[in-house]
């Protein structure tokens, strides 16, 4: 699969946070396929000396229309949560978004519904910064 616009921008966001990226792509198996997630990276989690683990799926939305990009990224979201539900239940799903589209598109009162009914857990990176903005979960 071809990789998002931001991949990159993501990806190096999260190591200077201090997430070392173990997978790029992460593969899932599942039943009968293998689904590939973005990202997949870890951090040690202070005195507990524990993993934090998390797979991110990253969202450019440059398509022709913001709400038809959501609507696939939200499917493309609930597929692979399953599959990590099911083969790597201690990994976190992220989807990481741009900060224009998060304080646009991700405040609406439908949306921010949507992320609540389906349980997103959201990453906002700021393009020009090359930053991680927010963490939502």
């Amino acid at each position: 699969m071809a990789r998002d616009r931001y991949h990159k921008l993501v990806k190096n966001a999260l190591i200077a946070e201090g997430w070392t990226v173990t997978d790029d792509p992460l593969y899932i198996p599942t039943f009968k396929r293998t689904v590939q997630v973005d990202l997949g990276a870890e951090r040690l989690i202070g005195a507990e000396k524990a993993n934090l683990k998390i797979a991110v799926e990253i969202k450019s939305f440059i398509g022709l229309s913001e709400i038809h990009e959501f609507y696939k990224a939200l499917g493309q979201f609930n597929y692979y949560q399953l599959a990590i539900e099911e083969t790597q239940p201690e990994r976190i799903l992220f989807l990481a978004v741009p900060l224009d589209i998060y304080d646009t598109l991700f405040e609406e009162p439908l949306t921010q519904k949507v992320i609540e009914r389906f349980g997103l857990k959201i990453i906002v990176y700021h393009v020009q910064e090359e930053k991680i903005e927010k963490w939502i979960s």
